[in-house]
């Protein structure tokens, strides 16, 4: 793709524009940390893959492909999505994370799913389109419960086998098709842990861009039950109280908010 038919993607040059290597995003590093605008890509070689149209009246809506091993204007480097929470801060994190699904859903709908055919951009609304067949495919959203279970003033907390050594949180799991939310929480505990949750209220939500989830968090209480652990997503678990917690995540994502709501409440 032409550096020049940036032009066409974002408008005006001033415009925030997210530039993704893989999952990688551009920042300008100097003097300090800093979103590029259009112009300053004006000269970056971009993907072939990178959107004909944007929306700039949105953030997050413009975005581009970096080209594969281009070299990086200077005063610019690469950072991973997560460090750019505490680089810019929690906006530009959800930002830089629409932009993030956008791209990953533009790159797995360039073929209609239903008859091949190439697709389009539409530019009325954030879609893209199949001109043989009129298929039109938006950016998936998956919820996922994630949930904060009490027992006698300790919180259960678990390992799952895909976090870094020692790091232990709160439960989660993808929602079901037919299936509510709070049925989602209900199902998740007993499948994991093989606990029985009862009180279960809403605490929140984030978007969260790994891959394309919203996170929908929930407080519950302990009703009945052993932990047992499912040994497959779950290495380890227990109830721990708040001057004995282990390793617990950031505070970048909504099992750290709650994680803090519960030692605030019993710290």
């Amino acid at each position: 793709m032409d550096p020049k038919d940036l032009a066409s993607i974002c408008s005006p040059a001033n415009v925030t524009c997210f530039a993704f290597s893989g999952d990688r995003l551009l920042l300008r590093t100097d003097p300090e940390p800093s979103l590029p605008v259009r112009e300053d890509l004006s000269e970056l070689p971009l993907s072939e893959l990178s959107p004909r149209c944007g929306m700039p009246g949105r953030p997050g809506n413009c975005w581009v492909s970096i080209a594969n091993d281009a070299p990086l204007p200077a005063g610019m480097s690469l950072v991973s999505l997560r460090d750019v929470w505490s680089l810019l801060g929690e906006q530009a994190f959800f930002e830089a994370g629409r932009a993030f699904q956008l791209m990953e859903w533009s790159l797995l709908n360039r073929f209609c799913g239903r008859c091949a055919t190439p697709m389009i951009e539409v530019e009325r609304e954030t879609a893209r389109e199949c001109p043989a067949c009129g298929t039109i495919s938006y950016p998936p959203v998956s919820p996922a419960i994630i949930v904060a279970v009490e027992k006698d003033g300790k919180l259960l907390l678990a390992r799952s086998t895909r976090f870094p050594r020692g790091r232990y949180s709160i439960l989660a799991g993808f929602v079901e098709p037919g299936e509510t939310l709070e049925g989602a929480v209900e199902r998740e505990v007993m499948e994991e842990v093989s606990i029985r949750v009862k009180n279960i209220v809403y605490f929140g939500s984030q978007p969260w861009p790994f891959p394309h989830s919203l996170m929908v968090g929930f407080r519950a209480e302990w009703g009945s039950g052993e932990i047992r652990v499912d040994g497959n997503e779950i290495e380890s678990a227990g109830w721990y109280s708040p001057d004995s917690f282990p390793d617990i995540p950031p505070s970048l994502s909504i099992s750290r908010r709650l994680i803090d709501d519960f030692l605030a409440r019993h710290g």
